[in-house]
């Protein structure tokens, strides 16, 4: 997006590159209505603050989505200790005041729980990597770390994911 986009500039690049900003979103949010939120929220501030910005945006916007997304994970954890403190307050025992029901399809779900049990650094070279479209290089920079680091950690979490998805199948399947 360059600067001075119009208005169809803007949605015909967020129509392209939208769903990727929330696939990624997700991967850091707990529900994907958390991750709409997450999305909404970095590109209404994006493009209020800085639409005038040269050069493509999705690294700066990924970025973003990420911080948010760790933000919201924080703020949720910090609620969810202050009801639990008032749960015991007040003797109503240890279940949760909210549930949300797990939404989505059968291989999605399990590409997520696949992706969530691979370890952080790993995941999180993966998401930057497929979602963000980010190179070695900038993942490298983004992270403060070297970019032979990220390339294995890349590597590896590709054998990992490969393997929990095969013992999801057989699970699943019987195979």
């Amino acid at each position: 997006m360059e600067a001075g986009s119009s208005d169809d500039d803007w949605k015909q690049w967020f129509e392209r590159h939208g769903p990727k900003l929330l696939l990624c979103a997700r991967q850091w949010t707990r529900t994907l209505a958390d991750a709409e939120d997450v999305v909404q929220e970095v590109f209404a501030r994006y493009w209020r603050h800085q639409r005038w910005l040269a050069g493509e945006p999705l690294a700066l916007l990924v970025t973003s989505i990420r911080r948010a997304a760790c933000d919201l994970a924080r703020r949720d954890e910090r609620r969810s200790r202050r009801e639990a403190q008032t749960e015991v307050m007040l003797g109503e025992g240890d279940g949760r005041m909210f549930e949300t029901p797990f939404e989505g399809e059968e291989r999605r779900a399990a590409i997520e729980r696949a992706l969530r049990a691979i370890p952080a650094e790993q995941r999180e070279v993966l998401v930057l990597r497929v979602w963000g479209e980010l190179t070695f290089a900038e993942i490298a920079e983004q992270l403060d770390v070297p970019a032979n680091t990220v390339a294995s950690r890349y590597r590896y979490a590709l054998v990992a994911l490969r393997e929990r998805l095969k013992a999801s199948d057989t699970e699943c399947h019987g195979r």
